[in-house]
């Protein structure tokens, strides 16, 4: 029994580890996948002189997330018409190395095909291009694998190229291609190997949407439901949950267009927290859904729903709130679960928004196109605590590690603050 019992605790403390967060930003969305961080004095105000670490120099734009762990900094860069991942040293600022992801770099508005963020496990870092190339690499550098996923099932038909990011979960990559206005080949969505990078499963995702509709820019979240995993997939009018071992489809929830618009391509990936699923569309709605369905669960697990939603910038969920902020710098917060507005429809500051909010340390960081940071109390009042100025356009997401704070504009990465381990 005395044996039973140790292992029992064993096993629960392994278990326990693994869902500990671990102080790196390992996804665009951080280690919880919410938008969240676990972290101490953060900087709060910083400038040309102050609070900057360390800054390298960025060939070119990017709406790619930099992913950090421990002493790496990875990032998906384009430079002219080719593609590298880049790996940056933390501690000193430099490159430690880069590797070609493929060629065909184009620019499309405010895409370009370096948007998908890089993921890692803290030993391999996987990295997918606009142009469907994906690869993966160790931590020095040395290629492991390769796939093209245009050549494999096609040529993506979005009408503003491929921005979603892979999702990695335990050693399983998923990548989904939801597409439609310049293709009438089926959407789909991936698992991948992620030690050999063969597919273990591919699963169409049909839909009824028409034209623009189709297209989605989104990144899966996962849910974890009875032990067991789901994928959730938001686009071409639906989201959708997957058994993560088949990808055989068990619930689907429509309303994400209730007005059936030919162009509601959806930018706003879904998130997860606890037994909620939050999944906007094209502002209108933003629907929370109560997990564990089966089958249509359009009206059976609605929890709450808002036409208050973002367009591009995808929501940040911190404990009992969730942080909305639309294209145009307006912000609320509501009650996670309830939806009650804490408060709302307050402007951060004018400009245009397509980075994502990031809470950490009791505080929302926001980041405009322009490049000002604004730094928001994460409580139940509407309170700007700082605005910071970057002086450079802004489309990706700020990330945080180890009391640091890494902002990438299109002329540079910047560190910001101290490290603190």
């Amino acid at each position: 029994m005395r044996r039973l019992a140790l292992l029992a605790f064993a096993a629960l403390a392994v278990a326990s580890a693994a869902a500990a967060p671990t102080g790196n930003w390992p996804q665009w969305r951080g280690p919880e996948m919410n938008g969240t961080a676990v972290a101490t004095n953060l900087p709060v105000r910083w400038s040309a002189t102050e609070n900057i670490t360390w800054k390298l120099a960025m060939p070119d734009f990017s709406g790619s997330t930099p992913i950090i762990w421990n002493d790496h900094v990875f990032l998906n860069v384009a430079e002219g018409t080719e593609l590298y991942l880049l790996a940056v040293d933390r501690n000193k600022g430099t490159e430690r190395w880069r590797r070609h992801l493929g060629t065909g770099n184009a620019k499309v508005r405010k895409q370009n095909m370096s948007s998908p963020s890089p993921v890692t496990d803290g030993k391999t870092v996987w990295v997918m291009t606009g142009t469907g190339v994906l690869k993966a690499f160790d931590f020095n550098g040395r290629e492991m694998w390769t796939r093209d996923i245009q050549k494999d099932y096609g040529r993506f038909g979005l009408n503003w190229g491929y921005a979603s990011s892979p999702l990695l979960v335990r050693d399983t990559l998923f990548v989904q291609v939801l597409h439609g206005m310049k293709t009438d080949d089926p959407s789909y969505l991936l698992a991948i190997d992620g030690a050999t990078g063969k597919t273990r499963w591919r699963v169409e995702r049909p839909t009824d949407a028409q034209q623009e509709s189709p297209d989605a820019y989104t990144t899966p979240a996962v849910a974890r439901v009875g032990g067991k995993e789901e994928i959730v997939v938001a686009g071409g009018d639906y989201v959708t949950g997957h058994d993560a071992a088949t990808g055989a489809e068990l619930w689907r929830a429509g309303g994400l267009n209730p007005g059936k618009d030919r162009s509601y391509r959806i930018v706003a990936s879904p998130t997860v927290a606890g037994d909620l699923i939050y999944a906007p569309s094209r502002v209108k709605p933003l629907i929370a859904l109560r997990t564990g369905g089966r089958g249509d669960i359009t009206t059976t697990h609605v929890a709450w729903t808002t036409d208050q939603g973002p367009d591009v910038p995808t929501p940040a969920v911190a404990g009992k709130y969730i942080f909305i902020l639309n294209d145009r710098g307006i912000m609320w917060c509501r009650d996670a679960r309830t939806g009650a507005e804490i408060w709302g429809n307050q402007r951060v500051r004018p400009g245009t928004y397509s980075a994502s909010p990031v809470v950490a340390d009791g505080k929302v960081y926001v980041i405009s196109e322009d490049g000002v940071v604004s730094v928001l109390d994460a409580g139940p009042t509407f309170k700007v605590l700082a605005e910071n100025d970057m002086a450079d356009y802004t489309l990706s997401s700020p990330a945080i590690s180890g009391g640091q704070i890494f902002i990438r504009t299109q002329k540079f990465l910047y560190c910001i603050g101290a490290r603190r381990k």
